[in-house]
């Protein structure tokens, strides 16, 4: 090939480059107000977004929304606020085909993401589900996959709890939707039981009335509640017998002051009535029939001499 004809080559790729770039700069300043124009909306949506969310917080706030309902909620609406604001700015690109592909590829990615997270998406959607649930609420005390504790948070990935020990146990939510729960907080008012027995020589008339006394005296009951006495049964050195009243319950600790109450309550009405609370009585034998057995062997012994 001759000289002339790479010279012609080259200066014909490097014509067609600069065309390229001139195309592409006249594309860019024609297209410069609609770029500057669609950043603007951009940031103009992304500030509304903040703000609103500010406005919809304190609105919540005034209705008693607890905490975890109001950072969900205010989260959401910035996320939709803040994709309507990226919408709008691609269509004043005219990037009618960019906006299918990020669609296309969004739903791909998404796919890709939910197998790979299954557990934390399903942790996530838990959270959201929780925090809307009014049966569990921040501050209740509440028991669960074998932990008691007051709740002190509830996130997209976890409950929070503090127990009594003063330990923070965190559950992921997908546990607490999939098991039981008892929560002590929902109603301020529970029933306590109290198991206890007497001597067989006790007049249980009379017990069941001195008891049901002692309790009525520290545990005033409201409407529609009682205090309730059942014997349950012939033990062995006992007739035992269960109470059950109500009182104010409102986490665990209520729970043990009020048995530590009615305890302390029954041991002295029955101390004042000279009503007996047997225990079992063990007796230990040290050999003493062997020791029997002997003797009686040195005096047979001791007789035939």
């Amino acid at each position: 090939m001759k000289e002339a004809d790479i010279l012609d080559q080259t200066q014909s790729v490097w014509s067609s480059f600069y065309e390229k770039i001139f195309v592409w700069i006249n594309e860019f300043i024609d297209s410069l107000p609609n770029l500057i124009l669609a950043i603007i909306v951009f940031i103009l949506f992304i500030i509304i977004s903040k703000y609103a969310g500010k406005l919809f917080n304190k609105i919540l706030a005034r209705s008693s929304t607890q905490a975890s309902i109001r950072v969900i909620s205010v989260k959401v609406l910035k996320a939709v606020i803040g994709l309507i604001g990226f919408f709008i700015a691609l269509g004043i690109l005219n990037l009618n085909t960019v906006l299918t592909s990020v669609l296309g590829a969004a739903g791909v990615v998404g796919l890709a993401v939910g197998l790979a997270l299954q557990g934390t998406l399903n942790n996530t959607f838990s959270g959201v589900i929780i925090s809307f649930l009014p049966k569990i609420q921040i501050n209740d005390w509440i028991e669960t996959n074998d932990f008691a504790g007051k709740v002190i948070d509830i996130n997209l990935r976890s409950v929070v709890l503090q127990t009594a020990d003063n330990n923070h146990v965190m559950i992921p939510n997908s546990k607490i939707v999939d098991s039981a729960f008892k929560n002590f907080s929902s109603d301020p008012r529970g029933r306590v039981t109290v198991s206890c027995g007497v001597g067989y020589e006790s007049d249980l008339d009379e017990v069941q009335q001195i008891t049901t006394d002692a309790i009525e005296a520290i545990f005033k009951q409201k409407f529609n509640e009682e205090i309730e006495f059942f014997y349950t049964g012939f033990g062995n050195s006992s007739i035992n017998y269960i109470i059950r009243f109500w009182t104010k319950v409102e986490n665990q600790k209520d729970i043990y002051t009020a048995q530590h109450q009615a305890i302390l309550a029954i041991k002295r009405a029955y101390n004042k009535h000279d009503i007996n609370i047997p225990f079992p009585i063990r007796t230990l034998d040290f050999g003493k029939n062997k020791f029997r057995s002997e003797v009686l062997d040195i005096r047979h012994q001791s007789d035939e001499n």
